[in-house]
């Protein structure tokens, strides 16, 4: 490791607030009688209530949700026993993971006790505070010991990472390693170099997958575990081989498996080449493997290679299991973390790991593509649906086993509970695409020759939200998909140039002429314009061939409405178009328009605009609270301009639609501040409510404002959405990411639905 990065994690740990986590308050604690709640006298009530019932302390306290993560230092990382004192920023550091990845809360407990016993009974009295606790760096055979004595002690559940996070990750890479070589479990022969806590853990968790005992050959710092050896304790005395073999050179002839759990470089090239086809090679020593990527790949082309490094493809990682196990059984409230539990996460990350893999995971590790195979058998880190696959596994497991003592009735709510744990997804858009999965509908996709369209287009099938129809070269998309992996053969394509005779192009040709013939198009002109694909697109839709369209990611803006409006056209009650977008905000969502279509509007185009908005805004079940927005507040600009249009907007909406909560012109800091509205405009319509709808006096400052918020990361955007419109057209913004084309995707599937019920 380089000094630098010496340097830096010294200058890490102490900048600001020295170490790494810190205790927060969850209650309100600002006044007076906050503190007589929080605590004497009002803190007696829930005291009272625990002593006459124990399960109660999950109802008032933080217990259900607090894990302790133990040690005694004895084996810190690779340091060695360096003492508990000089642990702790590893046990900090557990605690952050535990936060940030799956919101578990951690106490660090550092204790200064290596005998097992005083050890255990240091547990045991701690073990009220904490729904679970986490064993950490703690020496073998001493930790198995203690781990078995708490959990048959304690009835909330206990997990020593070092042995079993190992095991169970490595477990899912080995599934996933067998099915692409075509080796069945119990027939594979396996070596594991190395005899620790974690070596003796992945040894016994893949014999309760399918390995044979008797394929095994395990070895420690003296060599193999063999008949011959008398030095071994009752741990290591399980994996004891008949062979007559000593070393490691030995043991790797032949073996189908390789997983290193001790010291960097003891395997060279001759060992895997001596190893059977296709050999799977787990190098996980840390931060120097048993034998290099470069090594083990250079020497066999067939092989495939796991380690511990996050530099290399498959990163055997023990961030995939410990948060998320712990979550699962915290969330049923399970007694202990069993085999069953166990077998349930590895399958879980073994299966995501064939799943579509997000955009903003390859973003993440700055890939185009991350598709199962060679390179990737196990998730990544940083896949934010770890929480959402694993735990809940783990809780169905602990429930089906008999452990959980709080089953879960509601599947969809609790995976829904654990995305707002992270922030992954706002409720607003949860609530779209579970209003999309009750009636999808049939989406066009115009831009269907991008990797990115044709994600979207796996992520929505996949997830139930539309039924794509992609307009495309079906060569060009059957070359990307065939190149990244990536199969929608349930999806069909139209090839607008190869796909369409002569008479289909004539009956669409039509129905665009009869639109456009008084207008000044021919029907040659109409005839020509059905080789664009966004004429296309918009006359299925007309027809009824599909429910909505979806284009502009690679061209203009003003380029894609001019068809769909000379096609669909304008909803008969408005007469207007407007473009809106939705910011998710950490203090909800904050809608903005117009963004995309007005440039310089009069004062009833604004007030249209507005209407237009409200309407949208309460289809998303939200009230909506509008500003009309300026560099001016209430008149005090008395020129010409912006302030004027939006003043007189204001008037017209007062007088034609006096139950419409908005008010302006003002400024976007009154806007958004309630309490400072109040003060010095208490007429103000809006009272003290901050709005949560934004209308700007022109298009040059909506577009400027989401992009701003966008782009400083303050807030998502989801849009542009197209208002107006007789049927569900919808305009991505050039260049969308995966995530906003689903978004729009589902935005689109829900206007659909309403449609149908809609009369214009």
């Amino acid at each position: 490791m380089k000094k630098s990065v010496y340097e830096d994690a010294l200058w890490y740990h102490e900048k600001g607030r020295p170490g790494k986590i810190e205790v927060i308050p969850t209650k309100p604690h600002d006044t007076q009688y906050d503190l007589s709640l929080a605590y004497t006298p009002g803190v007696a009530q829930p005291c009272r209530e625990i002593e006459q019932d124990p399960e109660e302390v999950y109802r008032y306290t933080s217990k259900g949700n607090l894990v302790a993560v133990v040690s005694n230092g004895t084996a810190v990382l690779g340091l060695g026993d360096i003492g508990p004192l000089a642990g702790k920023p590893v046990m900090e550091g557990k605690g952050m993971l535990f936060k940030i990845f799956a919101d578990v809360d951690v106490f660090d407990i550092e204790v200064n006790e290596k005998d097992p016993q005083k050890l255990i009974e240091v547990v045991k009295a701690i073990a009220p505070t904490f729904g679970g606790i986490n064993l950490e760096d703690i020496k073998a055979p001493e930790c198995f010991e203690i781990e078995e004595k708490l959990k048959e002690a304690l009835d909330i559940p206990v997990f020593h990472d070092d042995q079993h996070g190992t095991a169970i990750i490595s477990g899912a890479g080995l599934l996933n390693a067998l099915e692409l070589n075509g080796k069945e479990l119990d027939q594979i022969k396996v070596v594991i170099n190395g005899a620790g806590a974690a070596a003796i853990s992945c040894a016994k968790l893949y014999t309760s997958l399918g390995v044979k005992k008797g394929n095994m050959v395990m070895l420690d710092s003296k060599g193999v575990l063999n008949e011959s050896r008398t030095d071994l304790n009752s741990a290591k005395q399980q994996f004891v081989t008949s062979r007559t073999i000593k070393t490691l050179k030995e043991a790797m002839i032949g073996a189908d498996v390789f997983l290193g759990l001790s010291v960097g470089n003891v395997v060279n090239k001759e060992m895997i080449r001596s190893m059977a086809e296709d050999p799977i090679v787990f190098a996980m020593a840390n931060p120097t493997p048993e034998i290099s990527y470069e090594d083990a790949t250079s020497a066999r082309k067939d092989v495939i290679m796991a380690t511990g490094r996050s530099d290399y493809p498959n990163q055997i990682n023990n961030v995939l299991g410990f948060p998320f196990i712990f979550r699962g059984a915290l969330d049923v409230r399970a007694r202990t973390i069993n085999e069953e539990m166990k077998i349930a996460a590895v399958k879980a990350l073994a299966d995501l790991a064939k799943k579509y893999v997000p955009e903003l995971v390859t973003k993440a590790y700055n890939m185009e593509n991350i598709v199962f195979g060679r390179d990737y058998i196990i998730p990544k880190p940083l896949d934010p649906r770890l929480i959402t696959t694993v735990a809940p596994a783990v809780a169905r497991a602990a429930m089906d086993s008999g452990v959980a003592g709080k089953p879960i009735a509601d599947w969809d709510e609790y995976e829904r509970e654990l995305s707002a744990r992270l922030g992954l997804e706002n409720k607003l858009i949860m609530t779209i695409c579970n209003k999309a999965k009750q009636h999808p509908k049939r989406v066009v996709f115009a831009d269907a020759n991008n990797l990115k369209m044709l994600k979207a287009a796996r992520f929505v099938v996949d997830q139930g939200i539309a039924r794509p129809i992609l307009l495309g070269s079906r060569k060009t998309i059957e070359t990307i998909l065939a190149n990244n992996q990536l199969d929608l053969s349930d999806v069909p394509i139209i090839d607008i140039f190869r796909d369409i005779s002569d008479t289909r192009r004539h009956q669409l040709a039509e129905v665009l002429y009869e639109k456009r013939k008084r207008k000044g198009m021919s029907l040659e002109e109409a005839f020509e314009k059905t080789y664009n694909h966004d004429y296309f697109g918009c006359i299925m839709v007309e027809t009824g061939e599909a429910d909505a369209f979806i284009s502009g990611f690679s061209r203009k803006y003003a380029d894609t409405i001019r068809p769909a409006l000379q096609v669909i056209g304008t909803r008969g009650d408005v007469n207007h178009l407007a473009g809106m977008y939705v910011m998710l905000t950490k203090k909800g969502p904050l809608f903005l328009a117009d963004t995309t279509v007005n440039s310089d509007p009069e004062p009833q185009v604004i007030a249209d605009t507005t209407l237009l908005v409200a309407n949208e805004v309460k289809r998303f079940k939200i009230e909506p609270r509008i500003a009309v927005l300026s560099y001016s507040n209430f008149g005090a600009f008395k020129g010409k301009g912006s302030p004027v249009r939006a003043r007189e907007a204001v008037r017209i909406l007062h007088e034609t639609h006096p139950e419409l909560m908005v008010d302006g012109e003002m400024q976007a800091n009154y806007a958004l501040n309630g309490a400072l509205r109040k003060r010095k405009f208490p007429f103000s319509k809006l009272g003290e409510h901050d709005a949560n709808v934004l209308i700007c006096p022109n298009l040059s400052s909506g577009n400027i404002l989401y992009k701003v918020l966008q782009e400083l990361g303050t807030a998502k955007a989801i849009g542009p959405i197209l208002l107006g419109m007789k049927k569900p057209i919808h305009v991505l913004q050039m260049e969308s990411s995966v995530r906003e084309i689903v978004n729009l995707v589902a935005i689109a599937v829900v206007d659909a639905q309403e449609a149908e019920t809609r009369t214009d």
